[in-house]
């Protein structure tokens, strides 16, 4: 019964919900009726408004397109109006108002850009031409400004204004230079080589003031527009022109020529030797002066346009630099002589102190010419001093002139060679450098060392040759230990001993003393033996005893006067020749007299005590005996002294 009800209860609710779904299909599908009515309602108005929208879209398009136009018209006429205020301006000249000429000039540049890029304009053609017609005007008168301008300003440096950029102790005395070059750097006091290079190493050179500071950028805007136009050739020739023959000219107010190598080989050596002191002085000035201000004028005007600067740098230098380096090419290509090596290692050492400059103030591809000359002459420089030191070790060898020093003193070429030797040594470091470039880096101090010991061995085989020529084998001793005494004094005194080494000095030392003894050898041996017992036999008739001393027992007396007088002829001839003699070296000199008067003295003292006594018991004693044997060391102290022969005896 109760299932009944349920399922009676369950089809109720069925049935009820079925009719519900009903009702929302049908109000479904009659809201889908009634939207659809609305969409076909929409498109028929939407297709009658449309012919509306077109003609409103046309007419807001139309006044688009008359405004542009009227926008654009404005643009072309005030294009207009800036070229004729620019040509104003153009035809007035720069001479007036420069900044407002170069204004102008901007202006036209981009006039004829803005109608260059707006070709359908009616008339374009006639206006470009117009426009650009103007533009070949203000070049024109640009480069008429710019030429006027740089003629105007740049000026001949007087050699005082550079002598003021020196450092006080590279600065001359007095004097400027004259027509030909005499400059007053020769009245300069000349330091000695070693204090020069110290001062060089530690100045500070000041630059002149080639174009005044106001009128710099003036020349820099004048160039700007000129290259922006494409008249760069113009540019560099006009500014070619106006600053190379004002360098040149300063250069040769200053006193630098140009001479060939035929013109150098015709001039006296003290011409010769100034003008190379004077041009070491005028590389200086040129390159640390009047080169680095032309660069840093050059680098100022032509700012931004490294390429154009460079090439102009090097255009206006290329003469200059040609006239300066041909002398030392000159000076390099002559004919070499001994006298010419230290200033050819002074020209070297100049080149190699200015190199780093030469580099810096020449840099860039333009320059590359005048790099290139500068080194090319400081190894010609190195290539000649070198073959020129091995033409002095030749010339010592076979220096044949016949100069004999008659009283055996120190040969002038000994004296000559030895001073070389020195001053040789004040350029050390630079023979090193020098050394090192030639030999591709070998160690430059043993090729130093080797250097001054072949000079010094080829002096000495030429000092043997010299001595031959004396007849007295005794002067030739003594010639030849003077001048080895004073080749190993002067060593000794000299930097030359550190490189030849103790060993050196001690050998020839050796070689001095022997000729020493050689030279006693030869003079004294047969005036002491004529002072020995030998031979002093008794021969009959004239020997008489003497009491107090019996070892003259049986001894002739006419021996023995012979063997005094024998002694006294040979002193006195020996004393007459040798006292013009010449031992320079005083200590030397008191060795020699000392070392004689040590074997003679003793002797003579001996024989005198020995046989004297024979003598003086005779007839005229002091016929005989003449000296005592304090008068022999007063004579000996008279040998060596080199008096003439007029000169009386002391």
């Amino acid at each position: 019964m109760g299932a009944d009800v349920a399922m009676e209860g369950l089809r109720e609710r069925a049935t009820f919900m079925r009719e519900s779904l009903q009702k929302s299909q049908e109000i479904t599908d009659n809201m889908v009726s009634i939207l659809g009515s609305f969409d076909h309602r929409l498109s028929a108005l939407e297709s009658a408004m449309r012919p509306t929208q077109v003609r409103t879209h046309a007419i807001r398009r139309a006044h688009e397109n008359i405004d542009k136009t009227l926008k654009a018209a404005e643009v072309i006429l005030a294009q207009f109006d800036l070229c004729r205020q620019a040509e104003f301006k153009i035809m007035k000249g720069p001479r007036e108002d420069l900044s407002g000429f170069l204004e102008a000039v901007d202006q036209l540049r981009n006039n004829v850009n803005f109608f260059s890029s707006n070709k359908s304009f009616k008339n374009n053609d006639g206006v470009l031409n117009h426009a650009n017609g103007l533009l070949a005007k203000a070049m024109q008168k640009l480069e008429e400004e710019f030429k006027q301008l740089l003629a105007s300003y740049s000026k001949v440096v007087e050699p005082d204004r550079l002598f003021e950029c020196l450092p006080n102790s590279l600065r001359p005395s007095t004097g400027s230079p004259g027509p030909h070059g005499d400059s007053g750097v020769r009245n300069a006091p000349i330091p000695n080589h070693a204090e020069q290079m110290k001062s060089t190493d530690a100045t500070v050179h000041t630059l002149p003031t080639l174009i005044p500071p106001r009128i710099m950028p003036l020349l820099h805007d004048l160039v700007e527009r000129m290259v922006q136009a494409g008249h760069q050739h113009q540019c560099i020739k006009i500014y070619r022109d106006s600053r190379a023959t004002v360098l040149e000219q300063s250069l040769r107010k200053l006193g630098v020529e140009k001479l060939s190598k035929d013109e150098v080989q015709k001039l006296q050596w003290e011409v010769l030797e100034a003008k190379i002191g004077n041009w070491i002085h005028f590389m200086r000035i040129a390159v640390k002066i009047l080169f680095a201000g032309e660069r840093k004028v050059c680098d100022q005007i032509f700012e931004g346009m490294n390429n154009l600067k460079d090439q102009c740098f090097a255009e206006v230098t290329a003469s200059s630099v040609a006239m300066l380096l041909s002398f030392g090419e000159a000076i390099a290509k002559s004919k070499r002589s001994p006298e010419k090596l230290f200033v050819l290692l002074d020209m070297y050492e100049v080149m190699r102190e200015l190199q780093p400059e030469f580099e810096a103030i020449f840099e860039g591809k333009a320059c590359t010419d005048m790099r290139d000359l500068a080194v090319s002459l400081t190894k010609r420089l190195a290539q000649t001093a070198h073959e020129t030191f091995g033409d002095f070790v030749e010339a010592v060898e076979k220096d044949a002139t016949k100069t004999t020093v008659q009283d055996g003193t120190v040969h002038p070429l000994t004296s000559y060679v030895i001073n070389y030797v020195k001053f040789l040594f004040d350029y050390q470091s630079t023979l090193k450098q020098l050394f090192q470039e030639i030999d591709n880096g070998d160690e430059s101090n043993s090729q130093l060392a080797s250097v001054t010991n072949r000079i010094m061995t080829a002096l000495q085989v030429n000092l043997d040759a010299k001595s031959k020529q004396y007849k007295d084998p005794a002067l030739t001793q003594l010639f030849l230990m003077n001048n080895i005494h004073y080749m190993v004094k002067s060593v000794r005194k000299s930097e030359a001993k550190d490189l030849l080494g103790d060993d050196w000095v001690q050998r020839h030392r050796r070689v001095v003393q022997q000729h020493a003894n050689q030279y006693k050898r030869i003079t004294w041996n047969k005036i002491v033996q004529s002072l020995s017992v030998q031979g002093l036999t008794s021969s009959g008739g004239g020997s008489v005893a003497v009491a107090d001393s019996g070892n003259s027992s049986g001894v002739s007396r006419s021996t023995v006067k012979e063997r005094f007088k024998n002694f006294n002829i040979m002193f006195e001839e020996l004393h007459l020749k040798q006292s013009q003699w010449t031992v320079p070296d005083s200590e030397l000199r008191e060795s020699l007299r000392l070392s004689v008067a040590e074997i003679l003295l003793p002797a003579y003292r001996s024989f005198v005590k020995r046989f004297g006594p024979l003598i003086e018991n005779g007839k005229n004693p002091m016929k005989y005996i003449r000296y005592t044997p304090e008068n022999l060391e007063q004579i000996l102290n008279e040998f060596f002294e080199g008096k003439t022969w007029n000169e009386p005896k002391r």
